[in-house]
């Protein structure tokens, strides 16, 4: 496989063993068997081709920002497509963006073409393809509300069109299938004055500034909230987790649906508080919790015997 992969990967990043933890905002995960970082969408789809000729498990990492990889690491091949798959354009309210944007960049540019639609997502770390998949969103607003047109390729070398009214959104979920990657989206905004869209990007920013621990390592909400009106990490806090530790991961003090990492936590140390956080809400409120981050490298059944939906 390995002679294979640098005839197809000529110009990307191709690294065999490769430490995950330098991929993902957790600073936590085992080695890739194979970690690739292609140099454009041709590179992307002859590699998709070959896994697929092969029968090679491929795992789409994303930026590494919402999800636990395993301390034993990844089987087959993980995809990375931050720093390609990258271009950005912006043509009167019409924006189309490729898969490796990273979302902060996409927000920074609407605002200063003065198109509204995007300000209120501000923070939310990750790319433009992630986003979509789990349709990223805050304060009421989320990434699919805009959402015009959208590419993917599938892992068996496909190549797919949807129009927005053709996708299914709900909360941090959406109808792509678990065999498609997203290429790039379009996106039709509407122009509205600086001064709103300054009110509007201050008022989300300030807010996770003030109720999230941003100055440590960790992968965003665990838990997705079970209803508008009750939140995982008001949950959380009020079954007296939060300050709870496993090593060198801790429920955040400041926010219950953080977990963060003091530096060198383990998966298993991260793994253990959640099952605690699950097993814990179950217990003492009858609700079950589900992951919002995207665990790597686990056997179902690791979560299934916490009761943990996935």
């Amino acid at each position: 496989m390995n002679k294979e992969l640098m005839n197809i990967v000529t110009d990307g990043e191709l690294q065999f063993q490769e430490p995950l933890r330098r991929h993902t905002s957790y600073d936590i995960g085992g080695p890739a068997q194979v970690f690739i970082r292609p140099a454009d969408y041709i590179e992307l789809r002859n590699v998709i081709r070959f896994a697929y000729s092969n029968q090679i498990p491929v795992t789409l990492l994303g930026s590494g920002s919402n999800c636990l990889v395993n301390d034993l690491g990844i089987d087959g091949i993980v995809i990375s497509l931050v720093g390609t798959l990258d271009a950005l354009s912006i043509n009167g309210t019409k924006v189309i963006a490729e898969s490796g944007v990273l979302l902060g960049r996409l927000i920074r540019s609407c605002i200063h073409a003065n198109l509204t639609g995007m300000e209120s997502l501000i923070g939310i770390p990750g790319t433009v393809g992630g986003a979509l998949i789990m349709n990223a969103g805050a304060y009421g607003k989320e990434i699919s509300t805009h959402l015009a047109l959208v590419h993917t390729l599938t892992l068996d070398g496909k190549e797919k069109i949807y129009r927005g009214e053709d996708l299914q959104f709900s909360y941090r979920s959406s109808s792509f299938g678990p065999d498609e990657i997203i290429i790039r989206a379009e996106f039709q905004l509407e122009y509205a004055s600086a001064d709103t869209i300054h009110e509007l990007k201050s008022k989300a920013s300030d807010t996770r500034k003030g109720s999230q621990p941003l100055h440590y390592r960790s992968a965003g909400s665990v838990f997705k909230n079970p209803s508008i009106e009750m939140s995982a990490g008001l949950l959380i806090d009020r079954a007296g987790l939060k300050g709870s530790r496993r090593g060198r991961a801790e429920i955040s003090q400041q926010h219950g649906n953080f977990i963060i990492n003091h530096g060198q936590a383990t998966a298993e140390d991260v793994a253990f508080l959640i099952k605690l956080a699950s097993r814990t809400i179950k217990q003492q409120f009858g609700i079950q919790l589900e992951l919002e981050i995207k665990p790597f490298g686990f056997a179902t059944e690791f979560w299934e015997e916490a009761g943990i939906a996935r």
